[in-house]
C-alpha cells in the first residue's frame, strides 16, 4: 500500500478574476474548490492512474470534514487524525493578469496528536511506499520527518520525501527511495544558483552520497533530469503544450514516477511517467488524468546520459 502524509491539509479555493483590482470589489468568473496538499495531490493522481493510496495527516473542524469529504469523493482512502480545536486551513489562489495566493495557518496540533500519527506510521509495514511531502506547520517539531523515518527504520519501506532545505537534507541518512527537488530548490541547498546540466547532475550525486537513492530534479518548462541509484542518468525535455496551473505539477510528477515505478520496476519508465504526469497537470485546470497523462507519454524521449 501506498501511505501519503499532508500535514496541514487545505481547502484550495480558486477563484478567477478579470484584471483583478487592489482596493476594490472584484467579481469572480470562475471558482471552484478542491482538497489541497502535496500528499493528498499526490494520492489524487495515484488514483486517476488507478492506484489506490490512503492519505494521513491531520484535519479539524468543518473545514476538515470537507476536505476529508472532496478527497473521497475523488475516490481516494483517507485516515486523517481529526484534532479537538481549530479548524483545518483554506488557501485562496487568485488567478487574474497574475497569480496570487493567501494560506491559511492552519491548526495547532499536540503532541498527543502526533503520537496518534505515530501509532498509524508504526501500522506500515514491509512493502509499503510512504510519501512524505510539503512543508511542516509550526506546532510540530522541526525534525518530525527524522522522527517518522526513524521508526520506520529495519522495514523494507520505499520512502518518497518531497520537501526543502533541513527537512530534506536531515532525512538523507535515512536513505530515503526518492527525493525530488526542482532545480531552484537543489542550488539553494548548495548555496549557489546551478547553471547547466552538469551542475544539476553533479548536485544530485552529491545528495546520493549522502545517503539519497534516487533524485529527481524536475526544471519547470525545461523538462527534469533523473540520476538513478545504479548510476545511470538521465534527462527529458518538457512535453509541448500551455501552461494553465502552477499547482501541483511537481506532485504529479512524484505521484507519476510511483505508477510507472510499480507497474515493472523500470527507472526509464517511470521517470517518462513521471514528467508526463507533471506536464499534464501543469497543461490542465485540474491534476492530470489517465487520459492526459497517456497522450503526453507518446510526445515524450528519453535521452539517456553516460555517468
Amino acid at each position: 500500500m501506498i501511505y501519503t502524509v499532508t500535514f496541514n491539509p487545505s481547502l484550495d479555493y480558486i477563484v478567477k478574476v478579470d484584471s483583478f483590482r487592489l482596493g476594490e470589489v472584484n467579481r469572480t468568473y470562475s471558482e471552484k474548490m478542491l482538497p489541497g496538499g502535496k500528499g493528498i495531490n499526490v494520492s489524487i493522481v495515484l488514483k486517476n492512474l488507478g492506484i489506490q493510496s490512503v492519505a494521513m495527516g491531520f484535519i479539524a473542524g468543518f473545514t476538515g470534514d470537507e476536505i476529508q469529504k472532496r478527497l473521497n469523493d475523488f475516490g481516494c482512502e483517507s485516515d486523517f487524525i481529526r484534532l479537538q480545536s481549530g479548524l483545518s486551513r483554506i488557501n485562496v489562489k487568485l488567478k487574474s493578469n497574475e497569480e496570487s495566493e493567501i494560506n491559511g495557518r492552519g491548526p495547532r496540533i499536540r503532541e498527543m496528536d502526533i503520537k496518534k500519527l505515530f501509532d498509524r506510521i508504526d501500522r506500515i509495514s514491509d512493502g509499503d511506499v510512504l510519501v512524505l511531502a510539503g512543508s511542516i506547520p509550526n506546532t510540530l517539531p522541526e525534525d518530525i520527518y527524522e522522527k517518522i523515518l526513524d521508526r520506520l527504520k529495519g522495514k523494507n519501506i520505499l520512502a518518497v520525501v518531497d520537501a526543502t532545505r533541513n527537512l530534506l537534507v536531515n532525512v538523507l541518512k535515512y536513505h530515503p527511495f526518492l527525493i525530488k527537488p526542482n532545480n531552484h530548490e537543489l542550488g539553494e541547498l548548495f548555496g549557489r544558483k546551478l547553471q547547466n546540466d552538469e551542475d544539476i547532475i553533479r548536485c544530485a550525486k552529491e545528495l546520493q552520497s549522502r545517503g539519497a537513492r534516487n533524485v529527481l530534479v524536475s526544471m519547470a518548462g525545461e523538462g527534469a533530469i533523473l540520476v538513478e541509484e545504479t548510476g545511470k542518468t538521465y534527462k527529458s525535455p518538457a512535453p509541448k503544450g500551455v501552461v494553465r496551473n502552477s499547482v501541483g505539477a511537481g506532485d504529479s510528477m512524484v505521484a507519476g514516477f510511483l505508477a510507472g515505478y510499480l507497474a515493472n520496476r523500470d527507472y526509464q519508465e517511470a521517470f517518462r511517467t513521471g514528467i508526463a504526469a507533471g506536464s499534464a497537470s501543469a497543461f490542465s485546470e485540474d491534476l492530470a488524468s489517465k487520459e492526459d497523462i497517456q497522450a503526453l507519454l507518446r510526445q515524450i524521449e528519453t535521452i539517456q546520459r553516460r555517468s
